[in-house]
């Protein structure tokens, strides 16, 4: 067992590590030809991008992988379950998208810029939802290699999509290549759709029975799904409110719109990834612990839960330490390297300590999941959302600049990882 979870996290640790390299190199790639401008207008639209991707999924593939772990379930009715939902989910989103988009981009978002773009999303969300719930089965499966492949293939071909036609786009407006940013998920959501086909099992065989959804098979999936979609869509509102109430309180502060766009461009497109490159670590701890966690947890196997979540998130800290006092004491270097910029470095250097609470909540989030207790995780989110969201307008009256904004990040970080971590001891001390 230990060493099927040890294979499992190297697997995961090294696609990640890769994956996130690939990750970087686009995002420099994007932000040195889109440039501060118009990597703030993405950092605008990516919220939205994000809420809708998170109704979207529905919580499908936690419920899936979960499900597909505890072993008894026909996991071919299990997945044409769930699927039908999915889409009429996706169908609605689209509609509500193409709807609102003319509202979110000049009233909310206040840049009539990043109308098409939001257009945009409306395309990309069912392929984003299909990929994440076929990457599911094999999760629950613990193979996880298939995942690590098509992760890399779907950036390698978002690396080619990003150098070929941004440059084109470009010329014709920000708006336009921020568009196109986005739409080239489609391809690389396919091809990494078609990864994981390759690697489903020769001899499956799909009857006409497993083709009709089963009533309860979609309850369970639901009973998960649903408290874990709805922390996570509490997440993305926040997030999605985010650059709202910042932009909305700033400007009646007397604050441009344009020194709004690159400040939260230069927090959320050059500070926040690179503090959060730890993240590749924690999240295949996170993902590896899911299935495991599932299966021991349905067995009353505590202690041995117990033993993983520790484990879990004494490794997360390991990584975490070195690369917090690096980022401390020299955080010009990784930004002049990676970005070939020195802005942002004063927030570095603040965040830093922050981002330690942060490693450790994956784990933690999963652990919960995997319990069964996604109502707990939903909880947790929404008691950081009701405080970002907050601090940020109480501290941007202030006129601090977005220093409102990352005063209030940092105690969100540091309420939810300890109300979960308060919650995990809590179902573990039976």
């Amino acid at each position: 067992m230990k060493e099927k979870f040890m294979k499992s996290v190297i697997i995961l640790l090294i696609g990640g590590l890769l994956t996130k390299l690939l990750g970087m190199l686009i995002k420099i790639i994007m932000s040195r030809l889109i440039g501060t401008e118009g990597l703030g207008l993405y950092m605008m639209v990516l919220p939205t991008f994000s809420l809708f991707i998170g109704i979207g999924q529905f919580g499908f593939p936690t419920a899936l992988s979960k499900l597909v772990a505890e072993k008894r379930k026909n996991n071919l009715k299990l997945f044409f379950s769930i699927l039908p939902i999915s889409i009429l989910i996706n169908f609605l989103l689209v509609l509500i998208i193409i709807i609102t988009a003319p509202i979110l981009s000049t009233k909310l978002l206040h840049d009539n810029r990043c109308y098409l773009p939001i257009l945009a999303i409306a395309v990309v969300i069912p392929f984003t939802s299909l990929s994440s719930i076929c990457r599911s089965y094999f999760f629950g499966k613990e193979r996880m290699t298939p995942h690590v492949i098509s992760n890399l293939v779907e950036d390698i071909v978002r690396l080619i999509l990003m150098i070929i036609g941004i440059p084109y786009f470009l010329p014709k407006g920000l708006q336009y290549a921020v568009c196109y940013i986005i739409l080239s998920n489609v391809i690389s959501e396919l091809s990494s759709i078609l990864v994981l086909f390759l690697f489903l099992p020769k001899k499956i065989q799909i009857k006409k029975a497993d083709l009709i959804p089963k009533k309860d098979y979609m309850k369970e999936s639901l009973s998960i799904g649903i408290p874990n979609t709805t922390g996570r869509l509490l997440g993305s509102i926040g997030y999605f409110l985010e650059p709202i109430l910042l932009t909305s309180t700033l400007i009646a502060l007397g604050y441009s719109s344009k020194y709004i766009t690159i400040e939260y461009g230069i927090l959320s497109g050059y500070v926040m990834p690179l503090l959060l490159l730890p993240s590749f670590f924690t999240m295949a701890i996170s993902q590896a612990l899911l299935p495991i966690v599932s299966r021991e947890y349905i067995q009353k196997n505590y202690k041995f839960v117990k033993r993983k979540i520790k484990q879990a998130i004494t490794y997360s800290l390991l990584i975490g330490l070195p690369i917090t006092f690096f980022f401390i004491i020299m955080p010009e270097l990784p930004l002049k390297l990676i970005y070939h910029t020195t802005e942002g470095t004063t927030y570095i250097k603040f965040l830093a300590p922050i981002c330690l609470f942060q490693y450790i909540q994956a784990p933690l989030s999963s652990a919960l999941d995997a319990m069964g207790k996604s109502r707990d995780t939903m909880i947790a989110i929404a008691i950081g959302v009701v405080i970002r969201s907050t601090l940020l307008v109480l501290l941007s009256l202030l006129k601090i600049g977005l220093w409102g904004l990352i005063i209030a990040i940092s105690i969100n970080v540091i309420a939810v990882t300890f109300y979960s971590l308060h919650r995990v001891k809590k179902h573990l001390s039976i």
